[in-house]
């Protein structure tokens, strides 16, 4: 798979002007993804999906995707709905980040529901088989779950590109459902899985192969929190540490985590809404990383 290269942002509702400007930023600078962070429960943060709208209108080339979308406090059959949406008004630029919500506080305290362990994880492996079949124009839509129910509605409108399915999980057992039946992972940033644990990629291979899936289909997206500096800072990024480095830097770890863990695509968080680092990134990080994963 070849290796892709994106943002993510934030969708800070008094600095929206900002967010279409970083968007604008990745599609001229032929950045592949741009990624819109979704916690409804924060007063700061406007809808994530009004905002991918937006930022789809904006730009022409860049794809992008919610990172992830919040299932709980949004129905699976209205994920569809708009998720196709998107893609068709688009002309092909969206894919689907899912999750199961990433603070169970700030979900029940919006009306949602209080989804631990095995709930959570029938609700996510319920919500795709729901999405996917909605998909499907022509066919009714039946999933019975004990999460989720969907009967009586035939599936339609179908996306104008076949749309993947990222999974932004952590668990061992998310990590096996991801393996049976995403499309990706979208790895959580270190603070929550720490650098020296992101080799997690194995077990997805493993349940992958279980399955009789090829686990190179699987997409694994790596979140890269720092800044590209003007000078080599000699960083050796463990724990929770976000990335601090000269180009040749950046560059020489993203190569580590494509051979070493099994990534194939690299987001990068800027520090605020800063264009400068955008382009520091896409000019200067990519083509380097670039042609050392050629070299592999």
């Amino acid at each position: 798979m070849k290796a892709r290269f994106g943002i993510s942002i934030p969708p800070v509702a008094s600095a929206l002007p900002d967010v279409i400007d970083m968007a604008l930023a990745a599609d001229a600078e032929g950045l592949d993804l741009v990624g819109i962070q979704d916690h409804p429960y924060n007063a700061q943060f406007g809808d994530a999906f009004a905002v991918i709208g937006a930022c789809l209108a904006a730009t022409g080339r860049v794809s992008l995707y919610p990172g992830v979308a919040n299932l709980p406090l949004r129905t699976p059959a209205m994920i569809a709905k708009q998720a196709a949406t998107f893609d068709l008004l688009s002309g092909g630029r969206f894919e689907l980040g899912l999750g199961t919500g990433a603070f169970e506080s700030g979900v029940v305290a919006m009306g949602g529901p209080a989804r631990k362990g095995r709930s959570a994880l029938m609700a996510i492996a319920e919500g795709m088989a729901i999405i996917r079949a909605e998909w499907r124009t022509g066919q009714p839509v039946s999933v019975v779950g004990t999460e989720y129910t969907v009967q009586g509605i035939d599936g339609g409108p179908a996306p104008a590109h076949r749309i993947e399915i990222w999974l932004g999980a952590m668990g061992p057992h998310a990590l096996d459902l991801i393996g049976a039946a995403a499309d990706g992972w979208v790895a959580p940033l270190p603070n929550w899985l720490p650098w020296d644990q992101w080799p997690a990629n194995a077990r997805i291979d493993a349940a992958a192969r279980a399955h009789d899936r090829d686990p190179r289909t699987i997409a694994r997206l790596a979140a890269l929190p720092g800044v590209v500096s003007d000078r080599a800072l000699h960083p050796d990024p463990h724990g929770t540490d976000p990335i601090h480095g000269s180009p040749e830097e950046w560059a020489e770890i993203i190569v580590r985590l494509a051979r070493d863990a099994g990534f194939d695509t690299f987001v990068y968080w800027p520090p605020g809404f800063d264009v400068d680092q955008v382009q520091r990134f896409a000019r200067l990080v990519v083509p380097l990383a670039r042609k050392l994963l050629d070299d592999l």
